[in-house]
């Protein structure tokens, strides 16, 4: 579970800042599952280059709650969450300083959508968060105010999620708490697994992914791996402590993701069988297939560029679709192999799709 914040401050001497707003999204890594956004009377003095950047003045702030009033909210709705922000170490040191003014020690693991960005997405020219969100159209409302700035924020993430195709995020964020509490009882995992189709990985308790699964139900698929009696089955359910999934929304996504994640993590409990394909070509060397997204309103993409499958992707907004230099930005690469070339063959002949694009 991840809350994803932005905070505005006064502004002034390090470590003497106040808090003028903030906002939180708790995130389960595919939906919001609860917010709290709050102005908050700091106290202090705003700097005048902070009010002209954020238009926050004291005026505005003269009603508001002060810390102490809303810091229970704020430990409740980051209780078991990794912090996310942009920019982390400076929205976490904002927070600890004022847990520490009321004698509390905040303590929280923390995950940087910067350093992320850097690491996942190479190829843009700044990290800065309204530069970032417009090279990958991501809209971004009230620029310099903390829900706006959140809410961008999460959209950033989800991206950054679908990129992250060696799971490192997921891994890193899972708590040794929960993992301890949840082990021996199975059916505790399958609470909030989503009943829609998907690729889902079983951790052990370190992270290591030891097992991958797919099912149109994700939670039909887990509940029927902890239903089996046989060897592996009965390994998978004694050191599984998470269970982590990735929505696809459309089913040849799904079985593209699954051989991938399979080729590529070589989980333990999985029986991979090697196989000659074919070289195949498409029908078309520019396509766009263009289908079901995870949610009401979004959309999945599948670029085909001079004959070479480049990737996937998930979009909200149409002009994301026409803009192809947003499109490659936003991709999740795929291997240009025959074996993905085949599956999608397959799948055109014998589904309908949403739209194919030529271009």
């Amino acid at each position: 579970m991840y809350a994803i914040l932005d905070i505005e401050t006064t502004g002034g001497k390090f470590n003497e800042e106040g808090i003028t707003e903030i906002a939180i999204y708790k995130f389960d890594g595919h939906e919001v599952v609860d917010n709290f956004v709050s102005l908050v009377n700091p106290e202090r003095e705003i700097q005048p280059f902070v009010v002209k950047l954020t238009g926050i003045n004291s005026k505005m702030l003269r009603n508001a709650p002060k810390f102490h009033e809303v810091a229970k909210r704020i430990v409740e709705i980051t209780q078991d969450c990794v912090i996310v922000a942009h920019n982390a170490l400076f929205d976490y040191r904002i927070l600890r300083t004022e847990f520490n003014r009321l004698g509390y020690d905040f303590v929280r693991k923390t995950v940087c959508t910067v350093e992320l960005s850097k690491t996942l997405i190479p190829e843009v020219e700044s990290y800065k968060l309204g530069r970032l969100c417009k090279s990958l159209g991501i809209p971004v409302s009230s620029r310099h105010r903390a829900d706006g700035d959140a809410l961008a924020t999460v959209q950033l993430f989800k991206l950054l999620l679908q990129k992250d195709i060696h799971k490192e995020i997921v891994s890193a964020s899972i708590s040794p708490e929960i993992k301890q509490n949840l082990a021996p009882k199975l059916q505790t995992l399958l609470v909030g697994l989503p009943k829609t189709k998907g690729v889902f990985y079983a951790h052990k308790v370190d992270g290591t992914i030891q097992y991958i699964g797919k099912g149109k139900n994700i939670q039909k698929s887990v509940n029927q791996l902890f239903l089996k009696d046989s060897k592996n089955a009965k390994r998978i359910q004694r050191d599984v402590t998470s269970i982590s999934y990735d929505a696809t929304g459309n089913q040849l996504i799904l079985q593209l993701i699954y051989v991938q994640e399979l080729e590529a993590k070589q989980p333990k409990f999985n029986i991979l069988r090697k196989k000659q394909y074919k070289k195949i070509e498409f029908s078309n060397p520019n396509l766009l297939l263009i289908d079901k997204g995870r949610t009401i309103g979004e959309k999945s993409v599948i670029l085909i560029e001079n004959d070479i499958l480049i990737g996937y992707c998930f979009v909200d907004l149409a002009h994301q679709i026409k803009q192809i230099d947003i499109l490659h930005t936003l991709m999740t690469p795929l291997e240009n192999n025959d074996q993905n070339r085949l599956i999608i063959k397959k799948y055109l002949q014998n589904n309908k799709i949403g739209k194919i694009v030529r271009f």
